[in-house]
């Protein structure tokens, strides 16, 4: 229906405007139209339909809206205003709600602009206050006064108030427009009272205008509306209506534009586009803005916006489909894949498919218009032109910092297309380049950029405008860079839209959606031809419109929004929500392809960087693992450039170090270390060698004016400001030295450093030692918790009543050149530090005082306001490590990229070790090298996870100190003032005392724990016999023959060498034994069994090398006697063991001191002599020919199949300056001796068939032949001679000779007499000791003896390594076998033990004693046995007289025998514990000393109070009797909930033995009470303990990583505008001014409005319980470590069922889904727990055989992603045995990756090969574990739990 149009008008000012609102008459389809009535002068009107409202004349004009009511008005649009009018007529408030978009905003203005009613505008946020509405206080001539603000304007002006953000608001804000709503009445805070019209009218007609206004009444007008603007809540994020608030209103829903009219609307302003695409268009919005979008998470598409996107496709018609609807629309950044599955289907429906990148153009030209100097002409590649809005500046098209790549100039023709329509915001990875894109677009355009940064606090005024006082104390309101560059037609660039509050950010929709903006001082902004059509209807020139409030928004004025992609796994980084998808276009900008990549770093670089490279970045890029996607994001193209142009300048740097560092690898959790490990070995990226310069490059120096450290060289700067240049105490360490040098070359790069590391490993220190080194003065700023931006920047304070701001740290820094070192920087908060980014940017930061920081390449400006960046400043932060134990804020992952970051971790042992010597020059190195090795690895053990606390080398030197100024007193004690924090945590102290005692530091012990092995009477030596050397028989030439032949060495082959670092622990932590230490070595396989042992001294001669040869397969292990790292070569190459079942027999002997680092292996069935450099890994073949067969020769003959050890090497010698050595044949009739220094060897023929062969010296051989009759080989000159050894008794087996005489002492100890002659220890098997005087030199020789019982010696060892001669001491030590004891201990009652490997007799023929040392063990590897006999344990002799002692398992021991070497050991052990200071306590006697009685359980409080003593009450403390903690002589422990008073150990120990003893029978019952109250016998306990006992430490971690998470969710926050608290800086000027809010403290904050509940995390532990766990248990316990682990779960998750919800399900080849425990009720005692255990174990005993492990893990994903949780775990525990049930690698990779919201990970606990090897390549990077040692299994839990609990 049309209805006439009646226009009667008076006066021609009203034509203007009623011929706009003609226009409108003839909309089509309109039902009704707008009919303006004016009968007289005063009543002017608007009709819609039957509604009419009166039309007012404004008193200010500019206060009514402008040109937003368009020329044909929709249906829909009548419809709403209607309504309106009604409402308004009934003098009804109203309510628009909707969806986000400026619809609401337009609509009321529409109505405004319609019925030319003024306006009071202000957008609501979270920091909006009680003064923004009602009043605020200024000053003016130091008077304070009240300024009314826009409610009370509107309530006193009759205007209408528009509130926009209604849910945005906190909740005690507007409830104080309550009353003014509802009566229109409100108390002014000035005094004032605003009454209602009518009630004032009544009072008028009694009383005088002058009467009210003394009564300071304030008449509300009748015309005051108020309309506004919010969201429906809960379906959108804000704070719920209040509900008296909402009583007040009349609400309508502003719902989106119908197709039809929005249809039409974009064909009639774009008549050139095609009908069927605009069709299509709309049809994609409207579908996927129905309810049925809503269930897969899509956002409101802004529909309000669809004109932008008409308007780019009408201007370019090749921009098409998907590339144009992301603009608006950039699904890709916010859904799920199943939600961009449906979205991308969605529009190939409608035939928006994804273009052709190829088809966009690009920009070709940007030149100046020669129409128009505030535009510029863009030309593209397919000759299109566009003219859009330029900067003031020249166009730059040269930028020598951008090079031009495919990627960036799609996006920069994408970008010149939205920045002729609209404001823009560009989303990317960190790193990618957002920021290079946009000064690029700007340098086009001549556009200068103010670079804004967001944070999370930032509050609305820091957006628009911050209060501040002028030089007289008057307060004012100074304009912030956004309005600077709104007025200055610049662009903003808004860094950081995904950490600002939205309910902050939201004050600027209508200025990005209408360029129309009010602001706190009352300004409004208007858009350039709005301004321009009101100063023309008002003729007021520009400088009248700005004196009445008016200001115009430069027509070029642009906004550029930088962001973050949010978090699709967060529940919280959802920050591209409706409400931000309203307000720009947008561009999604990705990491540079790796083409383009390339192409850049080498444009900017002088070195083409390894392509590896950016393969790595590229494969992280790839995968979707969040993990991976940490990674990449750490690998940004910032970081790989500053890597490459690290690498371009100092080539010899390692690719993987470069990686490491930019990662920070040294503090990533586990999991992600693992995972980068592992891309880098697919990659083939390895650690490069160290060069030998680089090794010793580790000093610094000072030459004249060059300071060099290590490597690097630079000039030292001059400066006259020597106060601030640090002067430090510094010893130089390796370690430290290589990291300054790192500083060095970063720094001479102009780069920013960031230091990260643990508490105390010298941050500090270095950085003050560098900066001193270098001459550099700095400026020092702390961070915590409390810092905001401004106190970063400024510091107000008041000063004759005005604000005055004196500069920080950072500001003086930034003006005088200094270097601004930033401590503490995780402790504040990120988005306080995030500050610092614009700073290392772009060298610009805007001050809260109005200046600005501005780079040195800044053209100047704004000079007046600037502070120009002096070349010189540079910053240097420092930060702990993320993640645990400290939890603060991680600084690296926030803002890490632009700075060149350094790992800074505890000094290497050897760095350390050398530091500590110079704080402790008097501190035994022993000592000190206990301290470094203990303490690292309690930080190792903190790595781990497994204790809380990372103890740094701050501690180590506090101790040190302490040594060094009081050496009497122990270690032991001294290291107790370190520890002593943890001495009420039971398992962290046992952790601590275990570790120290383990590294020699005997924490606990006391000086009389000496157990030293009894000693036993020497059976006396006396001359037993008579040798004398005679001619063997009359036709036996006396001299022999002798072959002289030269070595040949065929190689050497190059070995390869791995190093292992064993778990030594000291022997005498509690008790001082012969045992000083002992280790296991890191045997290759399970089968492999040590066979040999020698040492020799090192090349340094100051300690021993260890040689073990180890068979199965065939390998030599070596380390040094006081280190616990150890190299081993595996040589099965050489000695293929399955070849014709040949079984090697390994001997080993060293070459001396000339040859530290080589030894002889010589192999006795192949007779295979090899050369071995154990420090190189270079092996090598002596060939002799003659006796010793070629390899070849011996691996193809098949008698090898069952052959013997028959060849034997004969290394008395080994040791000496000239090391020979012998070798022969059992039974043959020659011997070759070998001398390898001199590279020839002597073919030795024999009258007689030798057995044994022992050399005396080097010219004397003793043979033994197969009659047991003995012979003498001597050498005189070139001849050699043989004489048989008449004996004048029976010579038993000789096994031992030593090759030094004994001292003429010993000598006269065993002869009673002073005899000057030859000598020779031996051992022979029926002796304990033989001395052999005048052998071998002379022809006749005295054999002393100390003979054994007949069966003592039957089972002693002929041969090998079984027995040592100390000449220096006079020992003999010999090893003895396990299985029996010697024959004088079992008279003393000893019985075999299981836990003894052997024994080492001791014979010491100086102090006549024998003595039997227990070697600890299991007994020989089942493995050995084809090889050995019952034999002990394998010895050799060290360089100190000391034993080294091994076993077939490799269990090593280091044992000290002699007297001399233990009571020296002794004195310095006891001196590590330290004097005993009881004697120094105070004692007080009191009368009637209260002793201990009974034990008892004690009396019950009901009131629960607190009780301190006084054996009365339970539950108390410090007290004797009663149970309770911290008291004496109770029954057991009962926690009452206090403070503990603890009795010293002292008073403990006075208890008497009876009372104790009571005091445990009495805890023993209360335990068996507890069992029984849980039905639980004592067995089960017995037996659930064995499971518990083995992770007790794991679960202890666990539940200090849920505690320190929980503390820290709990954290208060800082609450603001409060009336009491701590002064807000921020909020100084409202304190002059007199308001009370102006405080703020801390509490516990509320959560943000609509933030998602915070829900638990979810895990689901599927367990393997098929019948193969049961069945290979005993192989390699796998099952009982399953189920241990599972115990460790059930233990450390208790009680955090609100952070974790939990259960335990099993998969055998019965079931998929075998429940065991419950999410919701898990087992709560350890009856329950124990019964979880058991039905695994029953289960996996008693199951059908098969496998269910796919079918399991795809149910328990699909099962468990479907409940409601923060995250959620799946962790799959199987054996590696998928591929007998057909199941693939890659369908169980698929299964784990099935649900993108559910992390799973998968643990194979049992392998046959390599199974689990090869299936964890296959699956997903950091998912998947072999675990094939099980006792790791709790540990690789406990990893997964650490790393993905922390993220």
């Amino acid at each position: 229906m049309k209805s006439a149009i009646r226009i009667i008008m008076a006066d021609r000012r009203a034509a203007h405007r009623l011929k706009i609102l003609s226009r409108q008459a003839n909309f089509c389809g309109s039902s009704s139209a707008i009919s303006i009535i004016h009968r007289c002068k005063s009543n002017d009107s608007v009709t819609i339909g039957d509604v009419s409202v009166p039309i007012k004349s404004a008193k200010h004009v500019h206060k009514v809206p402008k040109t937003y009511l368009p020329g044909d008005v929709s249906h829909s649009i009548l419809t709403h205003l209607k309504w309106m009018m009604q409402k308004d007529l009934l003098g009804q408030d109203i309510f628009l709600i909707g969806c986000p978009g400026p619809m609401r905003r337009r609509l009321a203005l529409m109505y405004l602009e319609m019925t030319n009613r003024e306006h009071e505008y202000i957008a609501l946020s979270r920091d909006t206050t009680e003064a923004d509405l009602k009043q605020r206080r200024e000053i003016k001539d130091g008077t304070a006064f009240y300024v009314d603000q826009c409610a009370v304007r509107a309530a006193t002006q009759g205007r209408v108030l528009v509130l926009e953000g209604i849910e945005k608001a906190e909740r005690n804000v507007l409830p104080v427009l309550n009353n003014l709503l509802e009566n229109r009445e409100m108390q002014l805070e000035d005094g004032r009272f605003l009454m209602k019209a009518s009630t004032y009218d009544k009072l008028l007609a009694t009383h005088s205008v002058e009467e009210l206004q003394k009564w300071k009444i304030v008449r509300v007008s009748e015309d005051f509306r108020v309309i506004a603007l919010g969201l429906p809540i809960p379906r959108y994020t804000g704070n719920p209506l209040d509900p008296p608030l909402r009583s007040r209103f009349q609400a309508r829903d502003i719902g989106n534009t119908p197709f039809k009219e929005q249809f039409e609307v974009l064909r009639g302003t774009h008549p050139s586009l095609d009908s069927a695409l605009v069709s299509e268009l709309l049809s994609f919005a409207h579908t996927i803005t129905q309810e049925e979008a809503k269930t897969l998470g899509i956002a409101d598409f802004p529909l309000s916006n669809m004109s932008l996107l008409a308007a780019i496709m009408a201007e370019f018609p090749t921009v098409r489909g998907e590339s144009v609807v992301g603009r608006l629309y950039p699904y890709n950044l916010f859904l799920s894949d199943e939600g961009k599955k449906s979205l991308t289907s969605t529009l190939e429906k409608f035939d928006l498919g994804k273009a052709a990148l190829s088809d966009a153009p690009l920009l070709q030209s940007v030149k100046e218009s020669a129409e128009s100097s505030s535009d510029a002409i863009v030309t593209f590649t397919d000759g299109q032109t566009l003219t859009v809005s330029r900067g003031s500046k020249d166009l730059q098209s040269h930028d020598p910092h951008y090079i031009p790549t495919n990627h960036d100039e799609r996006l920069l023709a994408d970008m010149m297309t939205s920045h002729k329509f609209h404001d823009m915001c560009i989303v990317g990875p960190r790193g990618c380049g957002k920021s290079t894109v946009v000064r690029k677009l700007s340098s086009l355009l001549g556009y200068h950029v103010e670079p804004i940064l967001l944070y999370q606090d930032m509050t609305s005024r820091d957006l628009l405008q911050q209060r501040t006082t002028l030089e007289n104390g008057d307060t004012a309101w100074r304009p912030s860079p956004l309005i600077e560059a709104m007025e200055g037609g610049h662009i903003a660039v808004l860094d950081g839209l995904h950490r600002i509050n939205g309910g902050t950010f939201s004050v600027l929709a209508s200025l990005i959606q209408d360029r129309e903006l009010n602001t706190a001082d009352g300004s409004r902004y208007l858009r350039h031809d709005r301004f321009d059509e009101l100063s023309e209807t008002i003729n007021k020139t520009t400088e009248a419109m700005n004196k009445i409030g008016v200001r115009r928004i430069h027509p070029a004025f642009r906004i550029v929004g930088l962001a973050e992609p949010p978090d699709l796994n967060s529940t919280t980084g959802q920050w591209l929500n409706a409400e931000m998808l309203s307000m720009f276009l947008f561009h999604h900008m990705t990491a540079l392809p790796i083409k383009d990549e390339v192409k850049v770093i080498d444009s900017l670089t002088d070195h083409h960087v390894d392509d590896k490279l950016f393969e790595l970045s590229e494969n992280l890029r790839r995968n979707k693992d969040p993990t991976c996607q940490a990674l990449a994001n750490t690998l940004s193209t910032r970081n790989l450039l500053r890597i490459a142009k690290r690498l371009s300048q100092y080539p010899n740097e390692s690719l993987y170090t470069a990686v490491h560092n930019a990662c920070m690898s040294r503090f990533l959790p586990a999991l992600a270390k693992r995972t980068l490990e592992q891309t880098l070995e697919e990659l083939e990226i390895a650690p490069s060698p160290v060069s030998s310069e680089l090794e010793t490059s580790t000093s610094c120096s000072v030459t004249g004016n060059r300071l060099r450290i290590g490597n690097t060289e630079c000039e030292i700067q001059q400066t006259d400001n020597l106060m601030k240049v640090p002067d430090t105490l510094f010893y130089d360490n390796a370690m430290h030295i290589s990291v300054m040098e790192s500083m060095l070359k970063d720094y001479l790069s102009g780069e920013h450093l960031l230091l990260v590391g643990n508490q105390g490993v010298g941050k500090n220190k270095v950085v003050d030692r560098f900066l001193q080194l270098l001459g550099r003065p700095r400026e020092y700023i702390q961070l915590h918790r409390d810092t905001t931006v401004q106190t970063l920047t400024l510091q107000p304070t008041v000063r004759d009543g005005r604000i005055v701001y004196d500069d920080s740290p950072l500001v003086k820094a930034v003006r005088e050149g200094l270097v601004l070192v930033i401590d503490e920087a995780d402790k504040a908060p990120t988005n306080v530090t995030c500050v610092l980014k614009t700073l290392v940017e772009s060298g610009q930061m805007h001050l809260s005082d109005g200046r600005k920081i501005v780079s040195g390449e800044d053209d100047g400006s704004h000079s007046t306001q600037s502070i120009k960046m002096h070349p010189d400043f540079r910053m240097i932060v420092l930060a702990n490590r993320p993640g645990f134990p400290f939890l603060g804020n991680d600084f690296f992952q926030a803002v890490g990229d632009i700075y060149s970051c350094l790992a800074l971790d505890n000094p290497d042992i050897e760095s350390e070790v050398s530091m500590l010597r110079q704080y402790g020059q008097g501190v035994p190195e022993a000592t000190l090298r206990k301290l470094v090795l203990a303490f690292g690895e309690l930080r190792s053990l903190a790595d781990q996870g497994i204790i809380a606390y990372p103890y740094s080398t701050r501690e180590v030197v506090s101790v040190v100190k302490h040594l060094q100024l009081f050496p009497e007193d122990g270690l032991a004690t001294v290291v107790s003032n370190v520890f002593d924090f943890d001495q009420y945590n039971s398992e962290m102290k046992e952790m601590i005392v275990e570790t120290m005692r383990k590294h020699g530091i005997p924490l606990g012990a006391v000086s009389t724990n000496v157990s030293l092995a009894k000693e036993y009477p020497l059976p006396p030596l006396s001359l037993r016999a008579k040798w004398n050397m005679n001619k063997i028989s009359a036709d036996t030439p006396h001299s022999l023959v002798v072959e002289h032949k030269s070595l040949k060495l065929k190689g050497p082959v190059q070995m390869p060498l791995r190093n292992h670092t064993v778990d030594r622990n000291s022997a005498r932590s509690t008790h001082f034994t012969e045992l000083e230490s002992m280790w296991t070595l890191p045997l290759i396989h399970e089968s492999s069994h040590i066979c040999d042992v020698t040492t020799s001294l090192d090349a340094s001669g100051e300690a021993d090398l260890i040689h073990f040869a180890g068979v199965n397969s065939v390998c030599l292990y070596t380390m040094k006697s006081g280190s616990r790292d150890v190299t081993w070569i595996d040589l099965y190459d050489l000695f293929p063991t399955s070849r014709h079942r040949y079984q090697p027999s390994i001997r080993v002997a060293s070459l001396g001191s000339t040859l530290p680092s080589c030894l002889l292996m010589h192999e006795q069935v192949a007779n295979i002599l090899l050369l071995i450099d154990s420090e190189s890994g270079n092996v090598s073949r002596i060939e002799m020919g003659g006796l010793l067969d070629s390899v070849a020769d011996v691996f193809t003959r098949k008698n090898w199949r069952t052959k013997k050890p028959s060849y034997r090497m004969c290394a008395d010698l080994q040791h000496e300056p000239q090391p020979l050595v012998t070798l022969y044949e059992i039974g043959s009739n020659f011997m070759t001796a070998v001398n390898v220094l001199e590279g020839t060897c002597l073919e030795i023929h024999l009258p007689v068939d030798v057995i044994h062969v022992r050399m005396p010296s080097p010219a004397h051989w003793l043979v033994e032949d197969k009659n047991n009759r003995f012979y003498m080989v001597e050498q005189q000159g070139s001849r050699y001679s043989i004489q048989e050894v008449e004996s004048s008794a029976m010579t038993s087996p000789v096994v031992g000779v030593s090759s030094v005489p004994l001292h003429k002492s010993v000598i006269q100890a065993v002869t009673g007499e002073s005899i000057q002659s030859p000598n020779r220890l031996l051992v022979s098997t029926c002796n304990y000791a033989d001395v052999a005087l005048g052998f071998p030199e002379l022809s006749e020789v005295d054999i002393y003896s100390s003979p054994r019982e007949a069966e003592n010696h039957k089972d002693l060892p002929s041969n090998g390594p079984y027995v040592v001669l100390v000449p220096n001491t006079a020992q003999i030590v010999r090893s003895l076998p396990g299985h029996v004891p010697p024959k004088l201990l079992s008279q003393d009652g000893a019985m075999h033990e299981k836990s003894v490997s052997g024994y080492l007799e001791i014979t010491d023929l100086v102090r006549q004693k024998l003595r039997y040392l227990k070697v600890p063990g299991t007994g020989p590897s089942p493995y050995s046995m084809w090889n050995t006999s019952a034999t002990g344990p394998m010895i050799s002799r060290l360089s100190n007289d000391g034993i080294v002692s091994v076993d077939s398992r490799g269990r090593v021991q280091i044992w000290e025998t002699s007297q001399a070497l233990l009571d020296s050991s002794l004195q310095g052990w006891t001196k590590l514990i330290g004097r005993d200071d009881q004697d120094l306590q105070i004692t007080y006697e009191r009368d009637g000393v209260k002793e201990c009685d009974a034990p008892k359980h004690g009396k019950v409080d009901p009131t629960g109070s607190p009780h301190v003593g006084g054996n009365t009450w339970a539950g108390g403390s410090g007290g004797r009797d009663t149970a309770g903690l911290g008291g004496v002589g109770g029954p057991y422990r009962l926690d009452g909930g206090h403070d503990v008073h603890q009795v010293s150990q002292q008073v403990k120990d006075q208890v008497p033995e009876h009372i104790r003893q009571a005091a445990r029978e009495m805890g023993e019952k209360a335990f068996r009470e507890r069992l029984k109250q849980i039905q639980m016998s004592e067995f089960d306990a017995e037996i659930y303990h064995s499971f518990y006992s083995q992770v007790k430490r794991h679960i202890q971690s666990m539940r200090v990583v849920l505690d320190s998470l929980q503390a820290k969710g709990k954290e208060r926050q800082w609450l603001k505008n409060q009336t009491h608290g701590d002064l807000d800086d921020g909020r100084i000027i409202e304190g002059l001014t007199g308001e009370k809010t102006i405080y703020r403290r801390r509490g516990e904050k509320e959560p943000e409005p609509g933030s998602p509940q915070q829900k638990p995390k979810r895990l689901r532990l599927l367990v393997d319980v098929s019948g193969s766990m049961y069945r290979f248990n005993g192989h390699d316990y796998r099952l009982q470590r399953e189920m241990e682990a599972v115990c460790m779960v059930l233990e450390a998750f208790l009680g955090y069922e609100e952070k974790l919800k939990f259960d335990v399900y099993g998969h055998s080849g019965e079931g998929f889904s075998i429940k065991l425990t419950s999410a919701e009720e898990p087992p709560k005692n350890n009856k329950q727990r124990l019964q979880v255990l058991q039905t695994m174990h029953a289960h996996s005993q008693f199951c059908l055989s098969g496998d269910f492990t796919l079918r399991a893990t795809r149910h328990a994903i699909e099962e468990i992603s479907k409940e409601e949780a923060d995250e959620h775990f799946v962790i799959v525990l199987s054996d590696a045995n998928l591929d007998r049930y057909g199941i693939s690698p890659s369908s169980f990779a698929e299964a784990l990756s099935s649900k993108e919201n559910v992390n799973a990970y998968a643990i194979f606990i049992g392998s046959l090969g390599d199974q689990a090897d090869r299936l964890v390549k296959q699956l997903p990077s950091g998912h998947s574990f072999a675990c094939l040692d099980t006792a790791k299994l709790p540990h690789i839990l406990q990893q997964i739990f650490t790393s993905t609990f922390l993220k």
